[in-house]
């Protein structure tokens, strides 16, 4: 795939892209520093709607580079009827898309359409974008692939942010094999983060580990349990990084703000 211009065909449906702030953070050349973090459209474990608190989470782990799941926009009285990802990117600083995957009619004419789906947060420059509808069984919702591509101080990383189905295991395989076939050939570094609805020892995870390796083992410590907060039993929420990323650090930082545990990550990008 080219740097620039290769998403000229958009598959499925409505993206938000935002030009990048002219000052971001001074961040080490090769050091990226990661997270993945599935909000539940900002509702935390006492089922308090508090985007401040998402906010805060993410400003605390100093990640420069940030995928996130259940992401409403104007979507329901349940958030506000707020526009998430314009107010997450203006309280952090951060250039951003947002991917709807729902994109519904307004409650009333002349309303802003209702949107749900993911975002990724960005301290350095998004060049291109891209997101692409993944396969869909009959009574599921549907979900997607956002791919963005990123100048981190002049070397191109893939960064790909999805939230795989909860409804059945044949759905799943279906999403993950269509987003091994986007993201096999990519010939940047890339990274995939997102909240995947299922365990390591699945036949889901393990088909994607046969094309990029999941950070946790490397550089976590325990088991790195994600949902239900606040005692977490399973890790369903993934960074995978191509060869090209040499990961240093993870962590699964503490937080009341979703129903789920962000994950961080740090690498160096060669």
């Amino acid at each position: 795939m080219r740097r620039s211009g290769m998403f000229a065909a958009l598959a499925g449906c409505l993206l938000l892209v935002v030009s990048p702030l002219t000052a971001h953070a001074k961040v080490e050349a090769t050091t990226v520093k990661t997270l993945t973090f599935n909000i539940h459209h900002g509702a935390g474990v006492d089922g308090r709607l508090d985007l401040e608190r998402v906010a805060k989470t993410i400003e605390a782990s100093g990640a420069a580079v940030v995928g996130l799941q259940e992401v409403d926009k104007y979507f329901d009285a349940r958030s506000n009827w707020v526009d998430q990802p314009a107010w997450l990117a203006a309280r952090l600083q951060m250039n951003y898309v947002f991917a709807a995957n729902l994109d519904w009619d307004p409650a009333e004419p002349g309303k802003p359409r209702r949107q749900y789906g993911t975002l990724v947060l960005s301290k350095y420059p998004i060049v291109d974008s891209r997101n692409t509808l993944l396969p869909l069984h009959a009574g599921s919702e549907q979900r997607g692939l956002l791919e963005t591509l990123i100048d981190v101080n002049g070397t191109p990383l893939r960064f790909a942010d999805t939230h795989l189905t909860t409804i059945n295991d044949g759905e799943r395989i279906e999403q993950v094999n269509a987003i091994v076939a986007l993201l096999k050939d990519a010939p940047e570094a890339t990274l995939l983060v997102g909240d995947l609805n299922a365990v390591p020892t699945s036949a889901e995870v393990k088909t994607l580990t046969t094309h990029w390796t999941d950070t946790w083992p490397q550089k976590g410590f325990g088991l790195g349990l994600t949902s239900p907060v606040p005692l977490p039993t399973k890790r369903i929420d993934y960074h995978l990084h191509s060869s090209q990323l040499v990961p240093t650090a993870a962590s699964v930082p503490v937080s009341f703000a979703s129903d789920h545990l962000p994950v961080a990550a740090t690498y160096s990008l060669s």
